[in-house]
């Protein structure tokens, strides 16, 4: 029998999850593993996480993959996404606040990869242009173009798993009179540095977590004011002078924005906090996931094989309270099934269990249920697996809190401290107001931290760090 080989289209937290599943199996012994090639667009690995100024297009003329921003800090409990193999205590050597800033949060999720020698399975600069599917070999081509040797590569496939990410197409919406704006318009996805809005007047349109976490970045940044327009439901936060929130755009007139309640103002910026589209212009349609931003997509069973065609694996393509951890559970049941551990049923039995998800998801109507939901879709992924055990609806109570702690205030949530749920260390509190860190460094970030907890650890992590090789 032919070894099996497998193209994994995309480096970031979905991708890494499934060459780490792999590395896993052979590490444990697992003999006769596919052959694996993963394309990444970019230079590097990290997907989302990788932070750059580029917006628009990138040095090879491709679209720029990253919504990521300098002072982005995570916005949910990091005990909610902490890897079930790999602890912030072990990787720090201490415990750290439950939010930290993005630099803090890379250097975590890099640090568990770094462990393994899986940059060898990657091609780096290598976006996908095309994928088909011949029925009669039952074999994928996948047409890359190869920005290295400048020239396109064509390779056959017996699987194909689809890591590419859904935030990174903007959804750009369109108000009468935007054309003639005189300022600046840009989406989330092109957002950078809050330092550019300071003493700015600003419009996010928009009422999810983007709006939410740029709205208060910017306030944070200095801007003048903060206007937030919802079109259907406002976040209904108490939130401080300087931001406030107000009904949909019916028109601009010039540099003035008109809301549905009649009011009008002017505005320096307006920045579109109006989601993403899923995009994947490499495949044709009889292999294309087509879906909106949800808990549970239609036509893939388990939220993972594509129905027409299970050969087809599309990972991470949920909304996402749990991200890391889901994406590993997915993972590791996606290789499970190619190594023949897991059995796939036949096409009646996976749209009947797929059908069993939607309807129960038919009746997810609140923001606890909706954790509930995603919490049960990742146990029931890793019962079926050998995933390290970890106490996925702690985190989901976890995640509960957090949502409390927004409503009682939307500006100091970052300092609350929570209880690890692998290593069950309590997490320190943020040694200063959220508001009043500016330098979101990870150097600075640890400084404060193991001073405060009056520890060592904080220049011999950074110096071994620093020393680290960088392949």
């Amino acid at each position: 029998m032919s070894q099996k080989k497998i193209a994994i289209l995309g480096a970031g937290p979905s991708g890494l999850a499934q060459l780490r599943a792999f590395e896993a199996a052979r590490l444990a012994g697992v003999k006769d593993l596919p052959e694996i090639v993963c394309y990444e667009k970019q230079d590097d690995i990290g997907g989302m996480w990788n932070y750059t100024w580029r917006t628009g297009l990138d040095r090879n003329g491709e679209p720029v993959h990253g919504s990521m921003y300098r002072y982005l800090w995570s916005n949910g409990p990091k005990e909610c996404l902490e890897f079930a193999d790999y602890s912030f205590e072990e990787h720090f050597g201490q415990a750290i606040p439950s939010y930290p800033p993005r630099e803090v949060l890379k250097d975590y999720i890099m640090g568990r990869i770094n462990n393994q020698d899986i940059r060898k399975y990657i091609r780096f600069e290598s976006p996908i242009r095309w994928v088909t599917f011949d029925d009669d070999t039952r074999k994928f081509t996948v047409t890359v173009m190869n920005h290295k040797t400048e020239e396109q590569e064509a390779e056959e496939f017996d699987y194909v798993v689809v890591a590419t990410g859904h935030f990174s197409t903007p959804n750009m919406p369109y108000f009468e009179g935007l054309e003639e704006f005189p300022n600046r318009v840009l989406h989330a996805h092109d957002f950078r540095d809050a330092l550019e809005f300071e003493g700015q007047d600003i419009l996010l349109v928009g009422s999810s977590y983007s709006a939410e976490d740029i709205g208060t970045q910017c306030y944070k940044y200095g801007t003048n004011s903060v206007t937030i327009s919802y079109r259907s439901t406002p976040l209904g936060y108490d939130w401080p002078e300087g931001i406030k929130e107000v009904p949909c755009i019916t028109h601009f007139e010039g540099d003035v924005a008109h809301f549905a309640d009649g009011t009008a103002q002017r505005f320096d910026a307006v920045i579109m906090c109006t989601g993403y589209l899923f995009h994947f212009p490499f495949l044709p349609d009889e292999l294309r996931l087509q879906t909106h931003n949800c808990l549970y997509p239609a036509n893939l069973y388990k939220g993972i094989f594509w129905q027409p065609n299970p050969q087809l694996i599309y990972l991470g393509m949920q909304d996402q309270y749990f991200t890391f951890n889901m994406f590993d559970a997915q993972a590791w049941y996606a290789r499970d099934v190619i190594l023949g551990d897991v059995e796939l049923p036949d096409l009646a039995m996976r749209e009947q269990d797929e059908q069993k998800w939607l309807a129960e998801y038919e009746h997810v109507h609140t923001v606890n249920s909706e954790i509930d939901f995603q919490a049960k879709y990742i146990r029931d992924l890793t019962n079926a697996t050998d995933y390290p055990e970890f106490a996925v609806e702690k985190q989901g109570d976890i995640f509960k809190e957090w949502q409390k702690d927004k409503v009682v205030d939307i500006m100091g949530f970052r300092e609350k401290a929570y209880r690890s749920t692998l290593t069950n260390t309590l997490a320190p509190e943020l040694p200063e107001p959220w508001l009043d860190i500016l330098d979101d460094s990870l150097e600075h970030f640890l400084n404060l931290t193991f001073i405060e907890s009056k520890k060592p650890n904080k220049v011999s992590y950074i110096e071994n760090k620093k020393s680290r090789k960088v392949s």
